[in-house]
């Protein structure tokens, strides 16, 4: 059988096993053999995915692999699963809308498994790309909610002023008053992050942004990168700032 002839038939094995899945939840199917019929629904989901995986269609092996686990419980497992979609869709098939949509069903059910540090690495995933797309409320409230568990946290309190740094920024890219108010935020909710050079990048940008002054944004954050390296997230969020300086400055000639 060549490749498609195996998808076809795990495609049809797929079919088969949501109707015993939806016959299994009716009134007459709870009476007369609800979970045998769960437990057949699994068999398939699982011969599904290993045709999938003869096939090589990977990203389809992970799916119905998905499916069988959710179907019986195992939440974890099925996060799993959405995380190896979600890098499918970010390499392969470059659909970081989808990616992002697996990513938060990975989330969730990390929460409904009370793996909130699991569920938390999934989040800053979607909001590393709900920035990228411009959605900066969204990677906000995403940031900040991280950001508050990791300062509560012993082991990860560390990690805090990076989330409220990022959230800043996106604060930034909307609107100049709105960051420095978060600033003002965060500093007060957590008093270690006025001490972070990261803390004081972002004021450093929010005097040259009132001064209008593109030279001395660029030199705090050349300063900044010559102690702790620029990634290409920070360094497209602090381009797009520069560049409402720029084009103000271009509108006051």
């Amino acid at each position: 059988m060549d490749n498609s002839g195996k998808e076809k038939e795990a495609l049809a094995l797929i079919a088969e096993a949501e109707k015993k899945l939806k016959s299994s939840q009716s009134f007459f199917g709870t009476l007369f053999g609800g979970s045998s019929k769960v437990e057949e629904a699994c068999d398939m989901y699982a011969r599904a995915a290993n045709m999938f995986k003869m096939a090589k269609n990977w990203s389809g092996k992970n799916i119905f692999s998905l499916q069988l686990n959710t179907s019986r419980g195992r939440f974890t497992i099925a996060a799993k699963h959405h995380i190896s979609i979600a890098e499918i869709y970010e390499t392969e098939l470059v659909d970081i809308d989808k990616a992002i949509a697996h990513y938060e069903q990975a989330a969730d059910y990390y929460k409904g498994e009370e793996s909130t540090s699991s569920a938390n690495k999934c989040l800053l995933k979607v909001a590393t790309y709900a920035a990228q797309l411009e959605q900066y409320q969204k990677a906000i409230e995403i940031y900040e909610q991280v950001g508050t568990y990791a300062m509560d946290n012993t082991l990860l309190k560390y990690s805090a002023k990076d989330h409220f740094f990022k959230a800043a920024l996106c604060h930034f890219c909307v609107d100049m008053l709105n960051a420095k108010l978060a600033v003002q935020k965060y500093e007060e909710m957590f008093p270690a992050f006025s001490d972070s050079r990261e803390c004081k990048l972002v004021k450093k940008l929010l005097d040259a942004y009132e001064e209008q002054n593109v030279d001395g944004y660029t030199d705090a954050v050349k300063e900044f990168d010559s102690i702790s390296r620029l990634d290409q997230w920070l360094t497209t969020m602090l381009l797009r700032i520069k560049k409402t300086i720029q084009d103000e400055e271009s509108d006051l000639r």
